[in-house]
């Protein structure tokens, strides 16, 4: 009997949902979680159908990347996402994907500004591109993890893909979305004319105030 069995069906989930909203083609892309209270990270195997994959497929490693339990290879990313938790202790979810407008900024090395409200309150600062490095390295995961640093929800891997965080599964996709959102409108908006992003001071004012939004607990 498998461990975490409820967890496991929460990152099968995503995956498939990154597969079936077009941000991943094929076995591309990864999922992640911490899970609760230890020192173990669920993660997607490499190479593997999502479509086919069943929850004891997931692999469960301890921090340091040994696995604990699991028949398949780990992503060929586990590295980065170990990287993220180890450095992040308010993450307990990563999302990888290639999704198609955010990518073309990644190949453009250039940022995703701030240009609308959501981007502001869900994510709260520009998706900047670290440097290349070759997909599954360790020189790719640190580059990863020093960009980030302390406060960061999603970057752009050059030449790759994008790289979301979250409290929880929930975050860490909708970050996905909305910066997907994000570059799709300011590729549009770009060929009609200048591009204007949010000040400094309403970004912060919109981030703040969204830690607020919905119904009164």
């Amino acid at each position: 009997m498998v461990q975490y069995l409820e967890e496991r069906q929460a990152v099968l989930n995503c995956a498939r949902e990154i597969y079936s909203s077009g941000m991943v083609t094929g076995t591309w892309g990864n999922v992640s979680i911490r899970v609760t209270g230890k020192k173990l990270m669920l993660i997607t195997p490499s190479g593997m159908d999502y479509q086919t994959l069943e929850p004891e497929d997931l692999v469960l490693l301890d921090l340091n990347g040994q696995i604990v339990e699991g028949k398949y290879q780990p992503s060929i990313e586990a590295g980065l996402h170990l990287g993220i938790y180890q450095q992040r202790p308010d993450i307990n979810a990563v999302v990888h994907v290639h999704s198609p407008y955010a990518v073309a900024f990644a190949v453009a090395r250039k940022n995703i500004p701030v240009i609308l409200e959501e981007t502001a309150q869900v994510v709260g600062h520009e998706v900047e591109v670290a440097r290349y490095a070759h997909c599954g390295s360790q020189q790719l995961a640190d580059i990863a993890v020093q960009a980030l640093g302390d406060k960061k929800k999603a970057l752009l891997l050059a030449n790759h893909g994008l790289i979301t965080l979250g409290e929880d599964l929930t975050e860490a996709l909708k970050v996905s979305y909305i910066v997907e959102k994000t570059a799709m409108i300011s590729i549009y908006a770009s060929t009609l004319g200048t591009i204007h992003s949010l000040s400094p001071e309403d970004v912060s004012f919109l981030n703040q105030s969204f830690k607020n939004y919905g119904q009164e607990k």
